[in-house]
């Protein structure tokens, strides 16, 4: 492999709804004095694709409820309620991933493209018509991307949201090491690394949504192969798919209805723990009355502030009882927020307990 080079495409002005992306591409690329070679690969911010599909809109929330196939986690942080959702493109990201920054002079919101893979293929065959490729020659790649935060890191990153011509990974598993031990986990993301590598020359403070990356011809296919969602991992061998107060409450049976309804009528979790115990209170009540359906038989009161304490009062028959105390108590601990449960009678199998914080 030679070495690599990112080229910056300046040039590129305001992409307006319905124009040629390509054609506005290339045009940066004669402005800024490349000529796109074999194996090149073409990097393109997701925000210009999704001006060109005019996928603008006035209304953030109604934007990101469109993008959203699953929500995963939801908090309330000093700006406002924030969402992480399985988007409807494939990635995991706050807010759908709806930007409201460089958005352009109309304003509103702009949301990712449904398919970014299908773009991506589509905006390679007509960049390379446009620079005289012949169908099925060594054509640049393409590779859309956009920017997220990442677990356990501070910082965000682009990342590869559709890839077209573009090996997505390295798959190192069972080639031996530089000791000779055989790797069994390595899979490099190497659509990921382009649109990181891209992004040192490009981005939202220059006004640059284009790089180009030399050097790669190795990983450039002349078909335009599995994309970016290759790099998605299953719902089912996903260890995160869910926040971790979110968690707890799927275990406890709470639908995605109900877990909607408490969200709305309590609000969600802040994003740091613990938070206000009278709202983390009320939350695991209302989680316990709706957790497995209804099935709850004992009556949970609501929360009291009495001598400087928060009671909680449970009363029916003991069995239910002691599954509705473990409920609360459950709900509460996945906000941080301790109970301890107290008959509320002289006999220790008393139909009436309360939880004290």
């Amino acid at each position: 492999m030679s070495d690599l080079s990112l080229l910056r495409v300046a040039g590129i002005g305001e992409v307006r709804a319905g124009e040629d992306l390509a054609a506005v591409i290339l045009a940066g690329c004669g402005y800024s004095g490349i000529t796109l070679a074999p194996g090149d690969v073409v990097c393109v911010s997701s925000k210009i694709v999704s001006k060109s599909l005019g996928l603008w809109s006035g209304d953030r929330a109604a934007a990101i409820s469109l993008g959203t196939r699953a929500v995963v986690a939801v908090r309330a942080t000093p700006r406002g309620i924030t969402s992480i959702v399985r988007t409807v493109a494939g990635p995991v990201m706050a807010a759908a991933g709806v930007d409201e920054s460089n958005t352009g002079p109309g304003g509103g919101v702009l949301r990712l493209p449904d398919d970014p893979d299908d773009q991506a293929r589509r905006l390679r065959r007509d960049i390379a018509a446009g620079s005289g490729f012949a169908a099925g020659s060594h054509r640049p790649a393409v590779v859309i991307t956009d920017t997220a935060g990442r677990p356990w890191r501070d910082g965000q990153i682009d990342f590869a949201l559709g890839v077209a011509g573009l090996r997505p990974v390295d798959d190192a598993r069972g080639s031996p090491d530089a000791d000779g031990r055989v790797m069994d986990v390595t899979v490099r993301a190497l659509a990921d690394e382009v649109a990181a590598a891209a992004d040192l020359v490009k981005g939202k403070v220059t006004a640059t949504p284009v790089a180009v990356v030399r050097g790669l011809a190795a990983l450039v296919t002349a078909e335009d192969g599995p994309g970016a969602a290759r790099l998605l991992r299953e719902p089912g061998t996903d260890w995160f798919g869910r926040g971790d107060v979110e968690a707890v409450h799927a275990a406890l049976g709470m639908s995605e209805a109900a877990a909607a309804t408490v969200r709305a009528e309590h609000g969600p979790p802040p994003a740091a723990l613990p938070g206000d115990p009278a709202d983390t209170l009320r939350r695991a009540v209302a989680v316990a009355r709706l957790a497995r359906d209804g099935e709850v038989t004992a009556h949970i009161g609501d929360p009291e502030h009495v001598d400087g304490r928060w009671r909680i009062s449970v009363a029916g028959d003991p069995v239910a009882v002691g599954r509705a105390l473990e409920r609360v108590i459950t709900a509460a601990a996945a906000e941080r927020v301790v109970l301890a449960a107290e008959p509320s009678g002289e006999s220790f199998v008393a139909a009436r307990w309360q939880l004290v914080c």
